[in-house]
């Protein structure tokens, strides 16, 4: 045990000639106390809340330091935990009082908090250190217990590098002193709390793991608790010279106040934008949140902005930048500023996405995605709780349909709606029918013209009515020719296009797509696509049932073209038996 703590002794003796007085004061009790508070509360403010899947490495000064750190930030996030849930305690008992502006207040914040809980109950941690000899012990002089994170570091399956790349897995946060911080990649680390003293190349290595690119990730943030960025102009002199020759130049670090200034730039880009188009952000901000005022406001912006769909996706690439770029910001208290812009903006974006969808959103993700980027301290922007119905083109009349788009005040709206209802039954009948690609070849000339100015907005709802009443017909068909969806389908591959046919021949057609329909499905064997004798044993019945079955009008020629025809159909629409669009 004395020798153990000799070794220890001694690479802490090693650590202070080379440091000096800075050793001491990185590792005071009290200063790591409050590093581990303030490592929880940004942490927990960056992306991991944001999105869940955010990973955070803190890197401290040796082995024994991390592992206080790991400690120390246990106790803050269990303290957090018990704050979260105590608040949501009194925010359940509190009366309801209906969709009033207190209301609204106390269901956003309820919802902010349970996605806060979420993240503080499912998060797990780890200590990544590498191994020593007579470590336990050593550790256990200082009063720590290494044994367990040595224990989990050797056998966790998977191991612990994979799961904290695994943006599914809930190891989020890792307390490092050296591995890890060169040669290992985890794109979707978006933070770095360094609290070591660090120079040159282990420097830039560090502040790389945060630079990786990672959907919905701008920039990684670093957190220097230790001022290393005093030794950044160096280590750039020296590793980060490009093309140009200045390192400096070339930072891959920038300092927070330009992504506040970005974030300004974006802001009041999105509110230029909204203006142009008749839609004041601040007056919906400044009506009563839950009220119908504002609910009204958002219901007219929503149609501003939907249509048509350069301009829908201008206004998204508006929303999108903003909403990453406070997302990056927080939790600097400089966001706190943009916080009621920013959540009006994706307010209206989800507000025109749920429009758009034709199933029904799930409520709760919207508010989550909207809660992300709310504080405490902002009233939060409302949506209703259930929105109009998804359209069923089988029910609608349309007669009715186009008084309402007539008397509507939102027509824009009205108009997406209709679209995003044919655009779904369109995707649905090409993937059971692959030859009725005409009709969407016609909805999509419709959206161009009129995307294009050279078609009105009342001219083109007359026309995606019609649209829609074809669509419907077509959709009724097969039971018009008294055949199933699939062997309508084969029918369809054997006439589009075919000789002119009589009416008894016609019949004939539908006579063999129905025995080769029987035929096929009795030759899906398991992995079919994969084994050369099942594949040939299909052609042979597709030739030989087309062979006896189609009329004589059908030449050489058109013949091996329907064959090969209906091969591609089978191959890409039944991959196993049981199994593909019309399982």
């Amino acid at each position: 045990m004395d020798a153990a703590f000799a070794t220890a002794r001694t690479q802490e003796a090693k650590l202070e000639r080379v440091l000096g007085r800075q050793y001491h004061l990185i590792t005071r009790d009290d200063r790591l106390e409050t590093v581990a508070k303030d490592i929880v509360r940004h942490v927990l403010g960056t992306g991991m809340l944001a999105n869940a899947v955010g990973k955070a490495m803190v890197v401290s000064i040796d082995k024994a330091t991390a592992l206080r750190m790991h400690d120390k930030a246990k106790v803050h996030w269990a303290a957090e935990t018990a704050r979260v849930q105590n608040e949501l305690g009194e925010l359940h008992y509190q009366p309801g009082g209906g969709m009033t502006p207190e209301q609204a207040r106390r269901d956003l914040r309820k919802a902010e908090l349970k996605q806060r809980l979420e993240v503080l109950t499912s998060t797990d941690m780890a200590v990544i250190v590498s191994p020593g000899q007579n470590e336990i012990q050593q550790m256990q002089m200082l009063g720590l217990d290494i044994e367990p994170h040595r224990k989990r570091m050797n056998e966790s399956q998977p191991g612990l590098d994979e799961k904290f790349k695994d943006t599914e897995d809930p190891l989020r946060l890792v307390f490092v002193c050296a591995m890890w911080l060169t040669g290992f990649d985890a794109p979707s680390c978006s933070t770095i709390d360094l609290d070591k003293p660090m120079r040159n190349h282990t420097l830039m290595q560090t502040i790389a793991r945060a630079n990786r690119v990672f959907p919905g990730k701008h920039s990684g943030g670093v957190v220097d608790y230790a001022n290393v960025f005093a030794s950044l102009e160096k280590a750039l002199a020296i590793y980060g010279a490009g093309k140009g020759g200045n390192g400096s130049d070339n930072t891959p670090v920038k300092d927070k106040q330009q992504l506040v200034e970005e974030l300004c730039k974006s802001v009041v880009d999105a509110t230029a934008f909204c203006a142009l188009h008749k839609v004041s952000l601040a007056e919906i901000e400044a009506t009563a949140a839950g009220s119908i005022e504002r609910l009204s406001r958002i219901d007219d912006g929503v149609n501003a902005l939907i249509s048509p769909d350069p301009l829908r996706r201008d206004f998204f690439a508006h929303e999108r930048l903003a909403s990453t770029l406070y997302r990056a910001v927080k939790p600097d208290s400089s966001a706190l500023e943009f916080a009621s812009r920013v959540a009006c903006l994706t307010t209206l974006a989800e507000a025109i996405r749920a429009k758009l969808n034709p199933n029904p959103p799930d409520i709760s993700q919207v508010m989550g995605q909207i809660n992300g980027l709310l504080d405490e301290s902002i009233t939060g922007h409302a949506i209703r709780q259930s929105g109009p119905p998804a359209l069923d083109l089988s029910k609608i009349n349309f007669t009715a349909l186009a008084q309402r788009f007539k008397e509507s005040r939102h027509r824009n709206t009205e108009l997406e709606v209709l679209k995003a209802a044919i655009r779904a039954q369109l995707e649905r009948m090409l993937q059971l029918n692959g030859t009725r690609a005409d009709f969407a070849e016609k909805f999509a000339l419709l959206i161009d013209n009129y995307n294009a100015s050279s078609r009105g907005i009342e001219d083109l709802f007359a026309e995606l009515v019609k649209l829609s009443n074809s669509l419907n017909e077509e959709q009724e068909r097969h039971v018009r020719e008294h055949m199933s969806e699939e062997e309508l389908v084969i029918f369809d591959i054997l006439t589009r296009p075919a000789p002119e046919l009589s009416s008894a021949e016609r019949g004939e057609v539908k006579k063999a797509a129905r025995e080769l329909l029987t035929r096929l499905k009795a030759l899906l064997v398991l992995n079919w696509r994969q084994k050369a004798a099942a594949r040939s044993k299909l052609k042979l019945a597709i030739e030989d049932t087309l062979d006896c079955g189609l009329p004589r009008a059908y030449g050489p020629d058109l013949y091996q073209q329907k064959c090969a025809a209906v091969f591609e159909h089978v191959y890409e629409s039944y991959p196993e038996r049981n199994a593909g669009a019309y399982a």
